[in-house]
């Protein structure tokens, strides 16, 4: 058969206001031109775990939404989405299986929906879908009925023994990062989390000697990438992190990764992680005052229990060399119209070299969903196509809806204009160039 990959990229919006700031302010665009960007590690995968004998193909949804003319051309399309994107992969699922192609859909979204999924594909993954695919193929292959598959019935994926994902599938399409995984889960429970929905498994580490394997296998293809653990949170593990940051230190690579608070106590790995080449960490930091987070984080109350102590361990990772990417959900219950002043004077304070901004979503399958429509709160249940992290679509308890939507413009105006951001960096690099192992960057 001949199979394709189709990934459905790109960051969505609907709120108009702040669509438009977003084509103007150079610092919003930053990392959500990197997210979109990237391309997806999940479906390549798959593609490595499909039997032999087959022709594959990646592609990539059209910036109009639309699908490449050549997907036509395959027996097997799989696609894979998440909640924001998923009424479009719908849309050219429908369109591909008119045409006679079988479409095969995973994710996020489709795991906690499958139900739904099943409309519109002849094959559903429900989980992780590693272990199944082969199964999936061998359905489409032999002209199977349309059926779901979940990952329960199939042998768990082995995290150690995951093959080289088919970066080579990749081309020449000019990617500016590429991503590799190095651990799968979290051991923190945030309701709002939309990534831990579909992992039946717990937090899981892969050898580092495989992690090492798969950074080899992209730059065969490409000279110096930038690479980007493709992890909820990288290091949870210090010891294993450590071991990391060792192999990483002689391949001479920039990367980037998201991890928790906690990579802050232990200077050891900080050390390691600078020489080894993490440009920046991206922290799930939420609110820039304890009494918000108080049980968001439904295990240990993570996130709560830490917040008194966020600033200065901010500024130890900064004083390394690493940059912080310090993230702030805003609408949470405790949240009134004085948080987008606290956040600003907070990500100044610090200062953080990069602040990412959401407004809280809930995302199907998630605690927060359920909790939320049973108190009545959504706008409008099931429009997957405002799971953005920049619609509102429920009643937050402190402010009205317009207040977090004019709110939200207010502080992106500020946070993130040319000299705002030039002001927050400055003291980065100040005191990037006071350390002794200083090196100009590259």
């Amino acid at each position: 058969m001949k199979i394709g990959f189709l990934a459905m990229s790109g960051i969505r919006a609907h709120d108009p206001e702040l669509l438009a700031l977003g084509l103007t302010l150079p610092g919003f665009v930053e990392r959500s031109r990197q997210i979109a960007s990237l391309p997806s590690l999940g479906l390549l995968y798959l593609a490595a775990m499909t039997p032999p004998g087959h022709e594959l193909h990646y592609f990539e949804a059209e910036s109009d939404r639309s699908e490449p003319a050549e997907v036509y051309s395959c027996d097997l399309v799989a696609i894979s989405t998440f909640s924001a994107q998923v009424l479009e992969a719908y849309a050219i699922a429908d369109r591909l299986r008119r045409a006679g192609v079988r479409v095969a859909m995973g994710g996020l979204h489709v795991s906690v929906r499958p139900e739904e999924a099943a409309r519109h594909a002849d094959y559903v993954m429900r989980g992780e879908g590693e272990g199944a695919w082969a199964a999936i193929v061998e359905a489409a292959a032999s002209g199977a009925p349309p059926r779901a598959f979940d990952a329960n019935d199939f042998p768990a994926v082995d995290v150690a023994a995951l093959p080289v994902p088919r970066y080579d599938l990749l081309g020449d399409r000019p990617y500016n990062r590429f991503t590799v995984q190095t651990s799968r889960g979290c051991p923190w429970r945030c309701d709002f989390c939309a990534s831990t929905v579909m992992l039946s498994q717990s937090y899981r580490k892969r050898p580092v000697s495989s992690v090492i394997r798969d950074i080899r296998a992209v730059m065969a293809l490409r000279e110096r990438p930038f690479i980007e653990f493709a992890d909820d949170n990288t290091f949870v593990d210090k010891a294993w992190g450590r071991e990391l940051c060792r192999q990483l230190a002689p391949l001479r690579l920039k990367w980037f990764t998201e991890t928790d608070i906690s990579v802050a106590d232990d200077p050891e790995l900080l050390d390691l992680m600078a020489k080894a080449g993490c440009r920046q960490v991206l922290i799930g930091l939420e609110s820039p005052g304890a009494s918000a987070l108080e049980g968001m984080e439904m295990r240990a109350n993570f996130k709560a229990r830490r917040a008194k102590r966020y600033a200065p361990a901010l500024k130890r990772i900064q004083a390394h060399g690493i940059t912080v990417n310090g993230c702030f959900i805003l609408g949470l219950d405790e949240h009134g119209p004085e948080v987008f002043g606290q956040v600003l004077d907070y990500a100044r304070s610090i200062p953080l070299y990069d602040v990412q901004i959401t407004i809280l979503t809930p995302f199907p399958g998630t605690p927060l969903y359920d909790r939320l429509l049973a108190e009545g709160r959504l706008l409008e249940p099931e429009r997957w196509d405002l799971c953005t992290l920049f619609d509102v679509n429920y009643g937050p308890k402190k402010m009205s809806v317009e207040e977090l939507r004019s709110g939200i413009r207010w502080l992106t105006e500020r946070l993130y204009g040319a000299e705002e951001t030039a002001a927050r960096r400055k003291p980065f690099f100040a005191g990037l160039r006071r350390r002794p192992d200083h090196r100009p960057a590259a």
